[in-house]
């Protein structure tokens, strides 16, 4: 397995500074992350949700992480930024720990994944007025990826598409969908994701019409439209990428799909330059639908979803490609661009690549597809 950059102490460390230098211009006391893919990103400690709240306090001058006490042990184990480890016992309030920990009057920026039940707990015991909405504060560090992440999305991504070529080879009439799946998964351990595929849909015939695929079983058979869209996690990041293909001669219906889809995906890369709108990209390939008799708008045949996602610590995430978001595009930004076709009871077309914003424009994290029969570059 090829090496790949982890994260540094270094990074996170520098992270956190940038954050304590937004609460003190916007005067908020703090910081509070839950168990979420943001207490990863900050500190570098991983830890499943559960109903015990688990997650750190950052603050003008201090990292606290607050643990249910019978956990300490396990935490102190755990790889993460130094801070004090607050406890609190099974019959006590984590929330009132974290009221404990706040100066008399102080704003608290909460997470925006923490679940509502902690935010619930937390208005008991800290003013309403004082809670504020900690998103904005963590997606306008997250959104711009660093020179490391983007290199560990990129291995994460190429072991991916190599996933999707072997996959490719292993389709053969009379397998199933969920054959494929297991031997998708397989591969991605093979190649190096310790977890295997982070997710992983295979559709074949009308099915791939349905975004996320049907229920039940399938048996891919001579002629059918295959669509395979798939993942995996490297560090802690994601790779998402999908193709959709014949393994036989194309129909000349699929083959013009096809190519409609492959304009569309060009049409949401060529405009992606620094400070262009997110809803603009979307706009774009909306476009190239109407000027070949699809859609307008949503309706199919046509275009039913946004045009693309960011990725991540989290598969999606800020910043979004979708009608009406006036976001700018910045250097750092990863998104997805997949303006999927869907035609009903017959097929869909989602070609998946993602690209990074470098200070000169778009760059493709992977080679989109060749032709309909031709998944790959």
């Amino acid at each position: 397995m090829a090496n790949y950059p982890a994260i540094t102490s270094t990074e996170r460390q520098t992270r956190i500074s940038r954050l304590r230098a937004t609460l003190s211009e916007r005067n908020v006391g703090g910081l509070l992350l839950g168990s979420t893919e943001s207490l990863r990103y900050y500190t570098g400690l991983e830890w499943h949700a559960s109903e015990r709240f688990l997650g750190a306090l950052i603050t003008g001058s201090d990292l606290i992480y607050i643990a249910p006490a019978f956990e300490l042990s396990r935490v102190e184990t755990l790889s993460r930024e130094p801070g004090e480890i607050r406890a609190w016992q099974e019959e006590e309030s984590s929330a009132a720990l974290v009221a404990s920990l706040l100066p008399p009057e102080a704003t608290l920026a909460v997470d925006d994944s923490l679940p509502l039940f902690a935010y619930n707990a937390l208005v008991g015991e800290i003013a309403a007025r004082r809670l504020i909405d900690g998103g904005p504060l963590i997606r306008a560090q997250r959104r711009l990826k660093s020179a490391a992440e983007i290199e560990i999305i990129q291995f994460a991504m190429n072991l991916t598409l190599e996933v999707h070529r072997r996959a490719h080879k292993f389709i053969k009439p009379g397998i199933s969908a969920s054959e494929v799946r297991r031997y998708i998964d397989d591969q991605h351990r093979l190649l190096g994701a310790p977890g295997g595929s982070s997710f992983c849909i295979v559709s074949f015939g009308d099915a791939t019409a349905l975004p996320h695929g049907a229920e039940g079983e399938q048996v891919y058979k001579p002629g059918d439209v295959v669509l395979v869209d798939t993942g995996c996690r490297i560090g802690g990041y994601h790779s998402d990428l999908t193709r959709t293909y014949m393994i036989d001669d194309p129909t000349p219906e699929f083959a013009r799909i096809w190519a409609i889809e492959r304009e569309a995906q060009l049409a949401v890369f060529e405009p992606a330059h620094i400070g262009a709108t997110c809803g603009s990209l979307d706009s774009a390939a909306r476009d190239v639908l109407v000027r070949n008799g699809l859609g307008p708008d949503y309706k199919l045949p046509g275009l039913p979803h946004r045009a693309g996602h960011g990725i991540g610590l989290e598969i999606h995430e800020e910043p979004y490609i979708v009608r009406n978001n006036h976001f700018a595009l910045s250097e750092g930004m990863c998104f997805s661009v997949e303006p999927m076709i869907v035609v009903p009871e017959a097929f869909g077309v989602r070609l998946e690549d993602h690209i990074y914003m470098s200070k000169d424009g778009p760059v493709w994290f992977t080679a989109p597809a060749e032709g309909p029969t031709e998944p790959f570059a």
